[in-house]
């Protein structure tokens, strides 16, 4: 990757599907090197697959290095799957499996979005780019529909309230590693 930068070929460099080690270890080589390394990290992340708190997100953050999460609706799930099981994506098996083992969790998230006035999607991109590590979630707008709501999403600011009625709704690890799980 240094050499391609250095050849003019790509101007940044990012991971993908990095653990926090990993990111850690390509950090320190390149910076062992003088080079500037990784910029970002493009990894799995939403309400309901948000084992990267535990320390991909913590290292992003010491590293410097943005969060681009990918599937940040989990197929569509995060979007009013419900309300849509019967539509598009929604039908797919992997949604479906997501559905199924989540649907108490799903039942108060779209309640929530209802009480909120918002759109499920919106709320679920708005979650992500609340957190600072989070530089763009990878949206798959369909629509321009889709585009709208995903665009809303920059507009919804949540406080501390809402956000910890999502916690409760969609639980993370409970924090970094090691105190999520160790403390």
């Amino acid at each position: 990757m240094e050499n391609l930068v250095r050849q003019g070929k790509v101007i940044y460099v990012g991971s993908s599907n990095f653990a926090g080690w990993h990111i850690a270890q390509a950090c320190e080589a390149a910076k062992a090197r003088h080079f500037l390394g990784l910029v970002s990290e493009q990894s799995l992340y939403n309400l309901i697959d948000r084992t990267l708190e535990l320390e991909v997100i913590p290292a992003c953050q010491a590293y410097g290095l943005g969060l681009i999460p990918w599937s940040p609706l989990k197929y569509g799930v995060l979007a009013g799957a419900l309300e849509k099981a019967k539509e598009g994506r929604r039908a797919a098996e992997t949604a479906q499996r997501a559905i199924d083992k989540n649907r108490p969790a799903l039942e108060k998230w779209e309640a929530l979005a209802k009480e909120l006035g918002e759109e499920p999607a919106a709320l679920g991109l708005a979650w992500l780019l609340s957190n600072p590590v989070v530089t763009a979630p990878i949206v798959g707008p369909r629509t321009m529909g889709h585009l709208d709501g995903a665009l809303r999403a920059l507009e919804i600011e949540l406080d501390d309230e809402t956000k910890k009625k999502i916690d409760e709704i969609f639980p993370g690890p409970g924090g970094a590693a090691p105190e999520a799980y160790a403390w």
